[in-house]
């Protein structure tokens, strides 16, 4: 890739927008796996068409659009439905990705994939940025956020990449357990050290 890669991850309810949102504040373009992923399942999508022809028109919403719940609900019980839709989509999504990067204008791409590590995404990056929050302090916060119980936040925690390894995986690590002037000024001084590591820091004023 031509392009200078930031790769962005954390755990659930790390705050992963918020700092996201900071680096496009600069101007940098964001390459956001999750919104990524939900365009390759959109209504007309030959993603959403692979996904009826497999599961069968039930897994549709009335307006056409995929159910998720649904969805989750399918492969929740067969590991073998989860696999066959790894199988579709990640190529697809991997694929959407690096044509976005590539189209960028901004001096380098922070790429939003909330399992970086797991899926390896890692590869397609050339630097890694974990953002880091103890585990009381996500479940804390996706409780509140998402008004879901402490143990869904649980399970879901336990199956994403532990903290320690990915913490171990990370060139870079923002601490976001402050107030969010400390998260800025991490953001502002990583945004600088990126400029000059993608070479662009005396093109851009």
């Amino acid at each position: 890739m031509s392009k200078f890669v930031v790769g962005l991850t954390g755990g659930i309810g790390s705050g992963k927008t918020t700092v996201a949102n900071l680096f496009a504040a600069e101007g940098i373009t964001l390459v956001d796996a999750d919104i990524v992923a939900r365009e390759v399942v959109a209504p007309g999508s030959k993603g959403l068409e692979a996904i009826v022809t497999h599961f069968g028109a039930e897994i549709l919403t009335p307006e056409g659009e995929l159910d998720r719940v649904k969805l989750r609900q399918r492969i929740f019980s067969h590991p073998e439905e989860r696999e066959w839709l790894n199988q579709l989509l990640h190529p697809m999504i991997r694929q959407e990705m690096l044509a976005q990067v590539e189209k960028a204008t901004s001096a380098y791409v922070i790429m939003v994939v909330p399992l970086l590590f797991e899926n390896g995404l890692d590869r397609l990056v050339n630097r890694t940025l974990v953002v880091d929050i103890s585990p009381e302090l996500q479940i804390n916060r996706t409780v509140k956020r998402d008004n879901v119980d402490a143990s869904q936040v649980n399970n879901i925690i336990s199956s994403q990449c532990s903290r320690s390894e990915k913490l171990a995986r990370a060139d870079d690590i923002i601490d976001n357990q402050g107030e969010i002037s400390t998260l800025k000024q991490e953001v502002l001084a990583l945004h600088q050290r990126y400029l000059q590591l993608s070479g662009t820091d005396n093109a851009h004023d």
